[in-house]
């Protein structure tokens, strides 16, 4: 197979795996630090015969996405803290009613308009719980340049799939941090398409109750009549406020990852097959870790990482597993305190939970975390 190998920065790569994956629309709005995927989407799409779109603020950019994506483009915006807080009116209404759409959020410090040439790790917790109410989403972390190319990939695929808005999540060290990594040239593209409505159904339901829990997608021209609301709506997509019909279509809404989840969830473990130290961590930091536990195995320590690539919905079953005789969890991140909010579920009276933050602009470098591991022991 034709493949090449490329130095790219992280920001260019998502850009990069987005078009490879098949996106044919941008819209967006410069903000450091992911300027640059705006910046080379304008280069590559016309190549394409793909468009990009500056719109006048994030808001409007997350709306012109989903107009393209109900249109029946591939479609993706990307933003940083400030921006990322004014898309979540639109990100909850591509949750309701389930558009396909890819969000790139290249952390920064905050809050308000905080560092934004510092790295963060503090949208963790927005990222899923930034819209109001109860809604799915998706939200990949991933903690290399080559890693970020491919879960670009995988969050359209993801997307298209299920019907849900995909964030690829990662901080402004992997934005701009510059590898070298092999891309596979002849990788086809839009290899993963959305359910498509058969033009030949008959009382056509927008949101049916279908068994894998994604209900088959119309676009303009198929010939249905669809309405669209971000009222809480029925089968037929028209508003509703019966209790029955709306606990049945709020449940398959919320159901719908669950089904899926051998295909969402995806993480690392390096070295937890005897560890009784478990760092967990995303992101640069997890590169951090990674360093941290070669150091520590080479002094005789059972130390091991495991780094959620999908982190929401968190892949607890895969982490769970690796719990039996493990007396601390360590969870460094660039934040006050928010990865750990979830990872303190699984612990118990045996197993200590040690925090490791960060809130300076600084990344949390290996030496950091292998003092701590030296403390616990």
């Amino acid at each position: 197979m034709a493949k090449v190998i490329q130095s790219l920065q992280g920001n260019h790569a998502c850009a990069l795996g987005a078009i490879a994956a098949g996106c044919r629309f941008y819209a967006g709005y410069p903000i450091t630090p992911s300027s640059e995927i705006a910046e080379r989407m304008a280069l590559e799409l016309p190549k394409v015969d793909g468009y990009f779109i500056q719109m006048e603020d994030e808001l409007a950019s997350m709306g012109a996405v989903l107009g393209a994506s109900m249109g029946g483009t591939k479609a993706m915006t990307a933003t940083s803290g400030p921006g990322f807080s004014l898309k979540q009116e639109n990100l909850g209404y591509a949750s309701a009613v389930e558009i396909p759409c890819v969000v790139a959020n290249v952390m920064r410090g905050g809050p308000s308009t905080g560092m934004p040439t510092r790295p963060a790790q503090a949208d963790i917790m927005q990222a899923r719980w930034g819209s109001h109410g109860d809604h799915p989403v998706i939200v990949l972390t991933p903690d290399s340049v080559k890693e970020i190319h491919d879960q670009t990939i995988r969050a359209f695929d993801l997307a298209e799939s299920l019907r849900v808005p995909v964030v690829v999540l990662f901080d402004e060290v992997l934005g701009h941090l510059q590898e070298t990594f092999e891309i596979d040239l002849e990788k086809k593209e839009n290899n993963v398409q959305r359910k498509k409505a058969s033009k030949r159904t008959k009382n056509y339901q927008p949101y049916a109750i279908t068994k894998d829990g994604v209900p088959p997608m119309s676009s303009p021209g198929d010939g249905h009549r669809s309405h669209t609301t971000g009222l809480t709506h029925a089968e037929s997509g028209f508003p509703t406020q019966d209790p029955v019909v709306v606990d049945r279509n709020m449940m398959r809404l919320l159901g719908k990852l669950e089904k899926h989840r051998e295909k969402i969830d995806a993480w690392e473990e390096v070295e937890c097959s005897d560890a009784e130290v478990l760092i967990v961590s995303i992101g640069i930091t997890a590169r951090s870790a990674k360093s941290a536990v070669r150091n520590a195995r080479r002094q005789g320590h059972k130390v091991g990482l495991f780094r959620p690539i999908t982190l929401w919905p968190f892949p607890e079953t895969a982490l769970k597993k690796l719990l039996d005789g493990v007396h601390t969890l360590i969870v460094p991140e660039m934040n006050a305190g928010q990865l750990v909010l979830e990872i303190e579920r699984f612990c118990n009276e045996s197993i200590e939970l040690k925090r490791l933050n960060r809130i300076d602009g600084e990344a949390i470098a290996p030496g950091d975390i292998l003092k701590l591991i030296h403390q616990v022991l």
